[in-house]
């Protein structure tokens, strides 16, 4: 036990890869997360299983897809008795933590899990109201006096206020910065760093325990704010806007549940100022997320806790953030909301520093390879019979790279729990002017509708409903193409503003990319798998 390496598992929550600029040109420079792939590995083509915050989360924790967890809405969040990273790790021996945004276990035995647990969100300190905000902390207190925490989140919790259009709002505020979360989670993160260096969780342990944090940053989720400091070192005006085609959803070849969206919240009636302001204040969030980063490391480094600590950074999935005219999420599968940061650093795990992983990846992939740093091949049975179950249940791979697994092809990404259709003409019969206000108040029935699927090459992404009718006809509700199939060319088309699914030469592709959506839907669509016997038959 005492070779076993720490675990610090750092999650910032709607953080699209392009806005690093190890991701895209246009992104920022991020120097604490650049440290990390310097030092360990990065994963160029990482997919969330699913863009929405609970599903994948959950999928993250247990290396699941969301049609096998049940989690495909975010008012499902972990079911009880489930097999997760921090379930196996507290049978393993780890002293636990969970630092920042929850929003994925709600069970008392799974929060029970935590030796550490300190939550805070996108507005705040927990509040009962929220399902996945636990109110309360457990073996630490804050170290900010709780009533200048909620000062410091009056302006998210107000951010009517400093709307500048029913599309767009964002803020910079002069706080004190050690009362933002993103500075809060990093010194609650460097106080539970002192206090296992100095022993405090090992008193009852004859060994040195390690530890397992997940250090969970709302941001840059909206609310949009930021600092005064941190929004100023992005002026607007120097902001450089992605590529758009503004007849995208009106030229026949997009999706209904696109075009829904779009109509909800495109920028199109927006100032050009208002849409860079807030593109600032994005990238002014995830420079404060880096630089609270950055001081976890330094600490970890002064504490000689990072050769042996295995540190990932991820995202749960992204946002538009200025793509196809949009920003916040919205159940499409556009890269800039399925296509998230994924860094690997482990100074001791003997894998090449300064790699760029290209092959296809998935969120799902983290657990079985943290499983396989930690040489566990079985876990005690979740029916609590005393017997040790094996890894069968995982649905993730191994990544590459830093293991020996394989590089993959393809990887893979779904949404909707089968609800109907949210159409143009159920849209139309709400309140106008549609914006922020028309997002929430359909968020529901938008979640839960169909059951789509897609798969992602290094050079191709195609997307289906299964449940969708007449997925090749005019059937939208608005006279426009229904919810039909899209079919992106990734090298021709990066920034994905042409569906080509329709056009005849695209035939052989499709079939192709089916085929891998099929294979997928088949491997995973087991909930307990059956182990196959070795032999021919009873007799032999």
């Amino acid at each position: 036990m005492k070779n076993r390496p720490n675990i610090l598992f750092i999650v910032a929550d709607q953080l699209k890869a392009s806005a690093l600029n190890i991701y895209n040109e246009l992104g920022i420079e991020t120097p604490s997360i650049e440290k990390l792939y310097r030092e360990g590995v990065m994963f160029n083509n990482a997919i969330t299983p699913h863009p929405l915050c609970v599903p994948a989360r959950t999928s993250m924790m247990t290396g699941r897809y969301p049609h096998s967890t049940g989690c495909r809405l975010n008012q499902t969040l972990m079911p009880p008795k489930s097999n997760h990273l921090f379930k196996i790790l507290k049978d393993e021996g780890y002293v636990t933590g969970l630092i920042g945004k929850n929003h994925c276990f709600v069970e008392k035995g799974d929060l029970d899990l935590f030796d550490v647990r300190c939550e805070i969100s996108h507005r705040g300190l927990p509040a009962e109201e929220n399902l996945g905000e636990n109110v309360g902390n457990k073996g630490m207190e804050w170290i900010v006096d709780e009533e200048k925490i909620n000062i410091a989140n009056r302006t998210r919790n107000n951010m009517k206020n400093y709307r500048k259009s029913p599309r767009i709002a964002y803020a910079s505020t002069n706080y004190p910065l050690e009362h933002y979360s993103s500075s809060l989670i990093s010194k609650q993160s460097i106080e539970f760093l002192k206090n296992y260096k100095t022993g405090e969780y090992n008193k009852n342990s004859k060994k040195l325990r390690p530890f397992s944090l997940l250090v969970s940053f709302p941001d840059p989720h909206e609310p949009y704010e930021t600092p005064d400091i941190y929004k100023k070192m992005f002026p607007p005006e120097q902001i450089q806007l992605p590529p758009q085609r503004y007849n995208e959803f009106s030229d026949g070849t997009a999706p209904e549940r696109n075009r829904v969206l779009a109509e909800i919240f495109r920028h199109d009636k927006d100032e050009e100022i208002y849409i860079r302001s807030l593109i600032s204040t994005y990238f002014g969030m995830i420079k404060f997320i880096d630089d609270s980063i950055g001081k976890i490391l330094d600490v970890m480094d002064q504490f000689d806790l990072r050769k042996n600590t295995i540190i990932i950074f991820t995202s749960d999935h992204g946002d538009f953030m200025g793509e196809h005219g949009m920003s916040v999420k919205g159940g499409v599968f556009y890269d800039c909301l399925v296509k998230v940061p994924l860094v690997i650093s482990w100074l001791d795990g003997g894998f090449a520093k300064g790699t760029k992983d290209e092959s296809m990846v998935n969120t799902v992939d983290i657990l079985p390879t943290l499983l396989n740093f930690l040489n566990i091949k079985s876990i005690p049975s979740k029916f609590e019979n005393g017997n040790y179950e094996n890894l069968d249940f995982l649905q993730g791979d191994l990544l590459p790279t830093v293991t020996d697994s394989k590089p993959r092809y393809a990887a893979f990404s779904e949404y909707g729990a089968g609800g109907e259709a949210f159409t143009m003409e159920k849209l139309n019969k709400m309140n106008r002017p549609f914006g922020y206000n028309t997002l929430i108040d359909t968020l529901w029935a938008r979640e839960s509708e169909g059951r789509r699927k897609m798969v992602r090459t290094k050079k191709w992404k195609y997307i289906t409903d299964p449940l969708a009718e007449g997925s090749t006809l005019n059937s939208g509700s608005d006279g426009g193409p229904g919810n039909i199939d899209e079919l992106y060319d990734l090298e021709n088309d990066p920034w994905e503003l042409y569906n080509i699914a329709h056009l005849g030469e695209h035939t052989e592709i499709i079939t192709e990319l089916r085929r891998l959506l099929l294979n997928w839907m088949i491997n995973t669509e087991d909930n307990n798998p059956i182990k196959l016997s070795s032999r021919l038959g009873p007799t032999n």
